[in-house]
C-alpha cells in the first residue's frame, strides 16, 4: 500500500490485526456484507428457537440465601406467590355490613376464578387492623412463579370488579405474583421505549455530526444488527450460563452506545482522509489501521474489564458481563469488516442525502467556530498546566466525596417503583394499617427427622428466643413437611428491610438464635434466608469481591495501555483518569439518589441507597467504555509525536483533531444512556445517570482538560519505557498515517514539521 503524508522520505511499516481485517473486507466487499447479514439472521433464528433461560433464585443470590433457595428446590418445595386483597374504609369498621359484603365479594371473586387457593377471610384469621378500618383477604396463586403470573391478571380483574361495586371503599390486590407481573410488563415496555427514543437520538445527533442521511444511517443500522445478532448468542447460549432481564436492558445499553461509537470513529477518519485528498482505497486502510487499531484496543479493554465481573461469583453480574461481551465482541467484528466493506462499496456515495443546513453548518468556516470553542478551552490549559491540572482534579476530588456516605442494599420493590405507583401505594396502606416489617427472614431447617421430639422443642426455643431478643416480633410462622424432613419458619424483623435495624436483627438471628437452638440437632442444616439476609448477603458477597474485581480491572487496562502505547506514563495516565471520572460518577450518583440532591429533576426521589450491583457494574464498564476516548485521543497525539512534531504541538494536534469526533460520539453515549435514566426502575435509572455523567466528566474535563494538561507536565517523560520493559510486545503505531492539512499548518494551527513542503507540495509517497 503506498499512502500520502506531508514532508520526509517515504516510511515503510506493516499491517496490523484491524488494518488486515479492514483490508481483506474492502477487497471481498459481497463476502464481509452478505456473510455479515448471514451471521446475523443465523444467530437470530437458532436464538429465538433456542429461547432463553434465566438464572434461577438458587443461582442469583449468594451466601445462605443460595443454600436456602437450593434446598427448597431439591425437595420440590417453592415458595407459593402469596397474595393479598385490602379492604379499608376511613369511616366504616371491618365489623360494619357494607364492609363484611366487600369482604366477602373478595372471597368469592377470587375463589370464582379457579386460579387461587387458601383463600382465608380476614374474620376467620383475626386480619383486622388495630383500628378497625382494615382487613385482609390472603391467598395464593396456583402454580410455580411463571404460570403464577400467567394466572393472576384474572385474580386482579375479579378484585378491580369488587372495587368498581363499592367506589367508597379501597380494594386493591398486592403480592408476588401480581408485583412480578408488574415488573415484567414494565421491563417490557421500558425496554421498547428504550429502543424507540434511543435510536432517533442516536440517528438525530449522527445526522448533525455528518450531515448526510448514508452517513448518519450506517452506524446505528450496525450498532441495531450488532445488538440483535448478540442477542440471539446470548439465547443460544443461554442453556450453560443463564441469562437475566437486567443483562438484556444492559446489553441494549452498551451495545447501542459501542457499536454506533465504533462505526463513528472509523466512519470519521475514512471521511477525514477523503477530504485530505486521499484515494478511497488509501483512505480505507489509513482509517482502519488508526481508527480500526483504536476500536479494537478500546473493544479489548471493555471485554476484559467486563470478564472481571465474573470473579464476583455471582450469576446476575456474570450475566450481564456475559452479555455485555458477546455485544461488544460483535459490534467490534462488524466495525472492523462489514463497515470496511459498506464504505468501499458507496465510496462518496456514503456522503448521499446531505440535509441542506446541517451541510452548511458543517462548512470549513462554520467548522472552524467549533474549532474556536476547543481552543478556547486548550490554549489556557497548555499556558497553565498546572494550574488547569489542579482545578481539574479539585473538582473532580470534590465531585467523588459524597461516594464516602454510599450506602448500598438490594433496593425493595417500594424503593425500585417510582413515587405513585399503584404497587408503592397499596404497600404503603397495608404497612400504615399492620406495622411490621413487610418481609421475613425464613428459616430453612433440614433435618433427618423434622418431626422428632428434639427438633420440634428446638423449633420451639427458635421461637421463644426470637421474640425475647426484642429484635423480632410475631406472628411467627411454622410450616412442617415431614415426607421432605423440611421445615420453614418465618420470623418478622425489626425494621424496614434494608436498614440497620433490620441487619442487626438478621446477624442476631443467624448468629446466636438459631446455632443456639436448632443446629444444636445433630444433622441439621438452618440457612436464613428472606429480603433482608439477601441484601445482606449480597452486599456482604460484593464487598468481598471488588477488590479483587477492582485490581483485576484496573492492572489489565495498565497491561494493555502499556503494550498499546509503550508507555509507563501512558498506561498509568490512563488507570488514574479512569479512577477519576468513576469516583466522579460515584458522588453525582450517591448525592442524588441515596441523598435525593436534584432526583426530582429526573422524576424520581432519594430512595437511601444505590442498588447494590450498580457500583461495581459501573466501574468495569466505564472502565472499559473511557478508553474509547483515551485510546482514540492519545493514538492521534502519538502519531503525531512518532513523525517529529515537538510532544507540546502533537498535544494540541492529537486533542483538536478528534475533538470533533469525541465531542460527537460522547454526546451519542451520553444521550443512550440518558434514556435510561427516564425509564421507571430505579436500578436502571442509576445505571443510566451515572453512565451518563461519567461519560460526560470523561469528555469533557478528563480530555479537554486533565489529559492535555498532565501530558503536558511531563513532556518526554509521556513516552518513557524503561529498558527492563522493552521485552514487551509492540502493538504498532506504525501502520498510522494522520492527516496534517497543509491548511493547518500554513495557519499556524499545527506547525510543519522540519522539512515539510509548501502548500503547493503537501504530500509524500508511504509505502506499506
Amino acid at each position: 500500500m503506498t499512502a500520502a503524508l506531508p514532508g520526509g522520505n517515504p516510511v515503510k511499516t506493516k499491517l496490523g490485526m484491524a488494518a488486515s481485517m479492514g483490508a481483506w473486507s474492502a477487497r471481498n466487499r459481497k463476502t464481509a456484507v452478505f456473510g455479515w447479514l448471514l451471521f446475523v439472521v443465523l444467530a437470530t433464528f437458532l436464538g429465538g428457537l433456542h429461547g432463553s433461560e434465566k438464572v434461577t433464585d438458587s443461582e442469583s443470590m449468594p451466601g445462605q440465601v443460595a443454600r436456602a433457595a437450593k434446598i427448597l428446590d431439591e425437595a420440590g418445595l417453592k415458595p407459593p406467590a402469596s397474595e393479598t386483597v385490602l379492604v379499608q374504609s376511613t369511616a366504616l369498621t371491618a365489623d360494619a355490613p357494607t364492609f363484611r359484603t366487600a369482604v366477602d365479594q373478595v372471597v368469592s371473586a377470587v375463589n370464582g376464578t379457579g386460579k387461587a387457593e387458601g383463600v382465608q377471610s380476614p374474620y376467620d384469621t383475626k386480619a383486622v387492623s388495630a383500628d378497625g378500618h382494615s382487613a385482609l383477604v390472603q391467598f395464593t396463586v396456583k402454580g410455580e412463579r411463571k404460570e403464577a403470573v400467567e394466572n393472576v391478571p384474572a385474580i386482579m380483574d375479579a378484585v378491580a370488579q369488587v372495587q368498581k361495586q363499592h367506589p367508597d371503599l379501597t380494594v386493591v390486590e398486592l403480592g408476588d405474583a401480581s408485583s412480578n407481573k408488574w415488573i415484567q410488563d414494565q421491563f417490557s415496555d421500558d425496554f421498547a421505549r428504550a429502543e424507540w427514543t434511543a435510536v432517533p437520538l442516536a440517528l438525530g445527533i449522527l445526522l448533525i455530526a455528518f450531515g448526510a442521511l448514508v452517513a448518519a444511517v450506517l452506524p446505528v443500522v450496525l450498532a441495531i444488527t450488532a445488538f440483535v445478532a448478540a442477542g440471539g448468542l446470548v439465547a443460544l447460549s443461554s442453556g450453560f450460563l443463564h441469562t437475566s432481564d437486567n443483562a438484556s436492558s444492559v446489553m441494549l445499553l452498551v451495545g447501542l452506545a459501542v457499536g454506533v461509537d465504533y462505526c463513528l470513529f472509523y466512519l470519521r477518519r475514512e471521511r477525514e482522509e477523503r477530504a485530505a485528498g486521499r484515494d478511497l482505497e488509501t483512505a480505507l486502510k489509513i482509517a482502519a489501521a488508526t481508527s480500526g487499531r483504536a476500536v479494537l484496543v478500546s473493544g479489548v479493554t471493555v471485554v476484559v474489564a467486563m470478564a472481571g465481573m465474573f470473579l464476583t461469583g455471582i450469576a446476575e453480574f456474570q450475566a450481564m458481563s456475559y452479555a455485555t461481551i458477546v455485544v461488544v465482541i460483535t459490534a467490534v467484528l462488524g466495525s472492523l469488516t462489514v463497515l470496511p466493506a459498506l464504505l468501499s462499496m458507496l465510496g462518496d456515495k456514503v456522503e448521499k442525502g446531505r440535509v441542506p443546513l446541517l451541510a452548511r453548518l458543517r462548512r470549513p468556516d462554520a467548522a472552524a467556530t467549533g474549532g474556536r470553542v476547543w481552543n478556547a478551552v486548550l490554549t489556557p490549559v497548555l499556558r497553565h498546566p498546572l494550574a488547569a491540572t489542579v482545578l481539574a482534579g479539585a473538582l473532580l476530588v470534590g465531585l467523588a466525596a459524597p461516594m464516602l456516605t454510599m450506602h448500598t442494599a438490594n433496593l425493595t420493590f417500594q424503593q425500585q417503583l417510582p413515587k405513585g405507583n399503584e404497587l408503592v401505594t397499596t404497600s404503603e396502606k397495608i404497612e400504615a394499617a399492620f406495622p411490621g416489617s413487610p418481609a421475613p427472614a425464613t428459616v430453612v431447617i433440614k433435618a433427618t427427622d423434622i418431626t422428632s421430639p428434639a427438633m420440634t422443642a428446638a423449633i420451639a426455643d427458635l421461637r421463644t428466643r426470637a421474640l425475647a431478643s426484642g429484635r423480632m416480633h410475631g406472628p411467627i410462622e411454622v410450616a412442617v413437611h415431614p415426607e421432605k424432613n423440611i421445615a420453614t419458619v418465618d420470623i418478622p424483623l425489626q425494621g424496614s428491610g434494608n436498614d440497620t435495624a433490620s441487619n442487626d436483627a438478621l446477624k442476631t438471628l443467624r448468629g446466636e438464635i438459631v446455632p443456639a437452638t436448632v443446629l444444636k440437632v445433630p444433622g441439621t442444616e438452618a440457612p436464613v434466608t428472606g429480603r433482608t439476609a439477601g441484601s445482606y448477603d449480597f452486599n456482604a458477597k460484593m464487598t468481598g469481591s471488588m477488590p479483587l474485581v477492582f485490581g483485576f480491572v484496573v492492572l489489565f487496562a495498565f497491561l494493555l495501555m502499556l503494550t498499546s502505547f509503550r508507555s509507563l506514563a501512558v498506561a498509568a495516565t490512563a488507570v488514574v483518569l479512569n479512577l477519576l471520572s468513576v469516583g466522579a460518577a460515584y458522588g453525582v450518583l450517591t448525592l442524588v439518589f441515596q441523598h435525593g440532591v436534584g432526583a426530582s429533576l429526573l422524576g424520581t426521589a432519594g430512595v437511601g441507597a444505590v442498588e447494590s450491583w450498580v457500583p461495581l457494574f459501573l466501574f468495569v464498564i466505564l472502565f472499559g467504555l473511557s478508553m474509547d476516548y483515551h485510546v482514540f485521543v492519545v493514538s492521534r497525539i502519538k502519531e503525531g509525536r512518532d513523525r517529529g512534531l515537538p510532544t507540546r504541538t502533537a498535544i494540541a494536534h492529537g486533542i483538536r483533531s478528534t475533538a470533533g469526533v469525541v465531542t460527537s460520539a460522547a454526546v451519542i453515549m451520553v444521550a443512550v444512556f440518558g434514556v435510561f435514566g427516564t425509564l421507571s426502575m430505579q436500578a436502571m435509572k442509576q445505571m443510566g445517570v451515572g453512565l451518563a455523567v461519567a461519560v460526560l466528566i470523561d469528555a469533557t474535563v478528563i480530555r479537554a482538560v486533565l489529559l492535555p494538561s498532565v501530558m503536558t507536565l511531563l513532556g518526554e517523560r509521556n513516552w518513557y519505557l524503561p529498558s527492563w520493559l522493552r521485552w514487551l510486545p509492540e502493538l504498532s503505531h506504525g501502520e498510522s498515517f494522520p492527516p496534517v492539512d497543509a491548511g493547518q499548518v500554513s495557519q499556524g494551527t499545527v506547525p510543519a514539521p522540519a522539512g515539510a513542503p509548501a502548500e503547493g507540495a503537501r504530500h509524500r509517497r508511504i509505502e506499506v
